[in-house]
């Protein structure tokens, strides 16, 4: 069980510190003041780390998988694109995630074999976004 909070840093502002389960913090929202001195203070959109906790939470799943397979992974990145409806409440239509990997003589099955338990059985971020949400993945193996 995750039990996470959210505080309000207050009036006149649109910014959140948030807390995970773990005691993390991170900002998020921004300063409505428009002012080009104000700029510094935008933080995380709320939507993106809706993105980032997917990412997170597969990339997590990728790495311990491919080293159970003992395959020998020494880079990881992912982009992650998304589409989202027009009008609010803005909900996310498709999600496309793209894995850069790379290693030493990393075997193509056992990448997309990861890749796949973990989308499709171990991410709980994943499994959650699959029932309001398309999403997809492609990876490519970089020498």
């Amino acid at each position: 069980m995750s039990n996470v909070a959210l505080k309000w840093s207050g009036e006149g502002s649109r910014m959140f510190v948030g807390r995970d389960s773990r005691g993390q913090v991170l900002v998020a929202g921004s300063w409505p003041n428009e002012d080009s001195s104000w700029l510094e203070w935008k933080a995380l959109k709320p939507s993106d780390l809706l993105l980032l906790g997917l990412a997170s939470c597969t990339a997590y799943d990728v790495v311990t998988i491919l080293e159970r397979q003992r395959q020998r992974l020494t880079k990881l990145s992912l982009e992650v694109n998304s589409n989202q409806l027009p009008d609010a409440p803005f909900a996310f239509t498709d999600i496309h995630i793209h894995y850069r990997l790379g290693g030493e003589e990393l075997n193509q099955k056992k990448v997309e074999r990861a890749i796949s338990l973990s989308q499709e059985q171990y991410c709980s971020v994943a499994a959650t976004l699959r029932g309001v949400s398309k999403v997809t993945y492609s990876f490519e193996i970089e020498k």
